[in-house]
């Protein structure tokens, strides 16, 4: 069986973009990518599809969720006035990296304080299980 003129297989797909070919199928599934072309039961795509693909895939490194990426690809689709949108919906996400940041470095403080606790070896029981278990 010949390949398509121009087409890429989805192996190659998934090399190009470093992404899983499960997950290709996903994306494709839910939408995110559009149907690939079909030659039996073999998917073949096309340069645009590896373009989108390490879109989402990079957007998805970057925290969005699938919807967001969704309306980011509509919006990559409009006009100028789109710009605005896609600040907004980075600006969203930037504060949930922000917030996810805030959790982090408190957990971090925590377990420090535990850690460094259970090195003094001061109090009979262990204070890194007293931490876990602490409400």
């Amino acid at each position: 069986m010949t390949p398509l003129h121009g087409a890429i297989p989805i192996g190659e797909l998934s090399r190009l973009t470093r992404c899983n070919i499960e997950t290709i199928r996903y994306y494709e599934r839910i939408g995110l990518l559009p149907q690939a072309l079909r030659r039996g039961r073999y998917r073949s795509y096309r340069q645009p599809d590896v373009r989108r693909l390490a879109f989402v895939r990079r957007a998805r490194e970057l925290g969005f969720p699938i919807d967001a990426i969704r309306t980011l690809l509509a919006l990559a689709d409009g006009g100028a006035a789109s710009c605005a949108q896609a600040r907004d919906l980075a600006e969203a996400q930037l504060g949930d990296v922000r917030s996810k940041i805030a959790d982090l470095a408190r957990m971090e403080r925590v377990l420090d304080e535990a850690v460094s606790a259970c090195e003094a070896g001061d109090d009979a029981g262990c204070p890194l299980l007293e931490t876990l278990c602490a409400d």
